[in-house]
């Protein structure tokens, strides 16, 4: 067959065609707004504050620096770092040195840590000196002979002493590097930016390798989802380790935006955040959506109007959403994996919905909703015959996703990067329905399904139950074995400060509002395990079962 016309000296060249990466975000962010506020950490007179002139500099100083080290490309540099200006030059320094970002989080033990260090061949790591004490730890744990490289930041929060390791500083380092490095684009768009490992639960964890077009495309995903507007103010309650902070340091050197560091998640500090520095917009766990909801009114007063929170995690109870819009934050409702680059759903609003009360609008937003608008494909398959299922809000199925916004694959784990990309689409492992109009509603993960008297019951809407009682700040459900169902669900509930609730009122308020064999036949109350993000640990709740269950017999 003839080759067609459209073929013919057509070809592309480097005048027609390059690489896609967002570090090119951060380059045009300097060149257009270099005297714009980029970051700024802490409150008052002592905050501290760098220009995209500043911050472009310093990124290049530490690409420069890392391949002064021997840096090459396809290295792998870790970080052990809060969300601090040196995690947000991280995000760019490290791979304009042609190398792999691997985010760890901080919030990891030692031997997890080792295990990481050790499994991406890391070379260089640099730390933030409230992690000293772990790391040191981790090292002496390591099984690999190869040597690691330390660099340790300054930045020291207050009431602590610096502990250190002995590495280099890092100020000292970028000084050494060259703040106007050229650094090149990749070679090839599909090359690693970086790698996140998974939490790990059910054996080692896994590393999920990003590449440059990916998250180069994520990112502009998140300003076309939210309409971020240029210099925006964004609030990094969302861990930056966690799949790159869902993508969002490339997100705001695109909008020229500012990052305004914070280290922990703490409703007074982040309220005083958004007053002093005007915060527009953030992102973070259902937990830490219902934290600031259920703050104290007098924290809250002289907000900023109109704050855009971005929700993702697990799915946000109503209530949640409820509360959220009485404090004046438009919440977005987002879904994704660590294996998605973060969010690759959004819950797209309806004009129509505005119409609706407030629990019926609630109700409506907790939708994990549609593709956004980079990701080909998000449907609701059979898992069996990879076929859409009936799209009437009741029959479950699992998300699967293909397209720009899936990983490179596992790193060094063939078989699981295979079994995960089985039949092109991507399985999430997330089971859901989906409604006429489009829109799906995650029902469990797969392994939390409850299946009482041979009967699936979600424990997601359970949950969404128990967080309709005033009493509940948190809750979580898992299977408990029942010598007559052979599952019945337990209810792990976090009460408010100050409230008060029993367990017969927690079952009698589930009873109101749900069929008699999906209401919890226990209720266990005291703080519930979280991750560094906010999400709760359930595995963590089935140990305590398991423990409680030998102690029993």
């Amino acid at each position: 067959m003839p080759a067609s016309i459209y073929d013919q000296h057509l070809d592309r060249n480097a005048a027609n065609h390059c690489a896609l990466t967002p570090l090119v975000y951060l380059q045009r962010a300097a060149e257009v707004y270099p005297d714009r506020l980029s970051v700024v950490q802490g409150l008052g007179p002592d905050a501290q504050r760098w220009t995209w002139r500043q911050t472009y500099e310093r990124s290049r100083r530490l690409a420069s620096a890392l391949q002064g080290l021997g840096i090459v490309k396809n290295d792998t540099v870790a970080v052990m770092l809060p969300n601090t200006p040196a995690m947000v030059e991280a995000h760019f320094g490290i791979p304009m040195a042609g190398a792999v970002l691997n985010a760890l989080n901080t919030r990891l033990d030692a031997g997890t840590i080792a295990f990481m260090l050790d499994h991406s061949e890391s070379k260089v790591l640099v730390l933030d000196p409230e992690y000293a004490a772990v790391i040191r730890k981790a090292l002496a744990l390591r099984k690999a002979d190869t040597p690691l490289t330390l660099i340790e930041t300054r930045d020291v929060p207050p009431g602590m002493t610096a502990d250190r390791l002995g590495g280099i500083d890092y100020e000292d380092f970028l000084a050494g590097g060259d703040p106007q490095f050229e650094w090149p684009l990749p070679a090839d768009e599909w090359d690693a930016i970086s790698l996140n490992y998974t939490s790990g639960t059910t054996g080692d964890p896994k590393g999920v390798v990003y590449h440059h077009r990916g998250a180069a495309l994520n990112a502009v995903a998140n300003i076309l989802e939210w309409d971020m507007p240029k210099h925006a103010v964004y609030l990094w309650t969302l861990p930056m380790f966690h799949a790159n902070g869902w993508c969002f340091p490339w997100t705001l050197a695109a909008r020229a935006a500012v990052n305004v560091c914070l280290r922990k998640v703490d409703p007074q500090t982040i309220f005083d955040l958004m007053r002093e520095h005007r915060v527009s917009h953030f992102c973070g766990a259902p937990l830490v959506q219902s934290m600031l909801a259920n703050a104290p009114a007098e924290m809250k007063t002289g907000l900023p109007t109109g704050i855009k929170a971005m929700v993702a995690g697990a799915p946000p109870p109503a209530a949640v959403i409820e509360a959220m819009e009485k404090i004046g934050f438009e919440l977005t409702h987002v879904y994704g994996l660590t294996e998605t680059y973060g969010p690759v759903t959004a819950c797209a609003k309806q004009e129509a919905w505005n119409a609706l009360g407030a629990d019926e609008r609630a109700r409506l937003n907790a939708r994990q909703g549609v593709r956004n608008h980079l990701q080909h494909a998000v449907q609701v398959l059979d898992p069996d015959t990879l076929q859409p299922v009936p799209a009437d809000g009741e029959t479950i199925g699992e998300v699967m996703m293909r397209g720009n916004l899936a990983m490179k694959g596992y790193l060094k784990n063939a078989k699981s990067t295979a079994d995960a990309f089985a039949g092109g689409w991507f399985h999430s492992g997330d089971l859901a329905v989906q409604f006429p109009d489009g829109y799906i509603k995650i029902r469990d993960r797969s392994k939390d399904i409850i299946i009482s008297g041979g009967e699936n019951i979600s424990s997601i809407e359970v949950e969404d139950v128990l967080y309709l009682h005033p009493a509940v700040l948190a809750a979580a459900v898992v299977a408990r074995p029942d010598p007559k169902w052979g599952e019945s669900p337990c209810a792990f509930v976090e009460l408010k400060p100050g409230a008060q609730a029993s367990e017969a009122e927690i079952i009698g308020h589930c009873r109101k509002h749900l069929a008699g064999f999906k209401v919890p036949r226990s209720v266990v109350f005291g703080e519930l395990p979280k991750t560094s993000t906010g999400k709760l640990q359930k595995f963590e709740l089935r140990k305590r079962l398991a423990s409680q269950a030998a102690i029993d017999v």
